[in-house]
């Protein structure tokens, strides 16, 4: 189930990409070692996850603050 290691196109994306890696996990119908990379790729997907709630977070509050300035993503993202 491991896929390549490349980030995901969006947090929606990502979201889907990990329920289909716990989806894949309950069933039990996996192999160890597919187990252990499906495990390692959840790991990944959550860290991406948290790193655009937090630019989201960050933006709302500039946002509240009433100071409207554009949230800076990395390139590529």
């Amino acid at each position: 189930m491991a896929k390549s290691a490349k980030s995901p196109a969006s947090f929606e994306a990502a979201l889907a990409q990990l329920e289909d890696i716990i989806q894949a996990m309950e069933s039990g119908d996996i192999p160890l070692e597919a187990a252990l990379a499906s495990y390692k790729q959840g790991v990944e997907l959550i860290k991406f996850c948290q790193g655009k709630l937090a630019d989201a977070e960050q933006q709302l509050k500039i946002l509240e603050n009433d100071e409207l300035k554009p949230l800076e993503l990395p390139d590529g993202q």
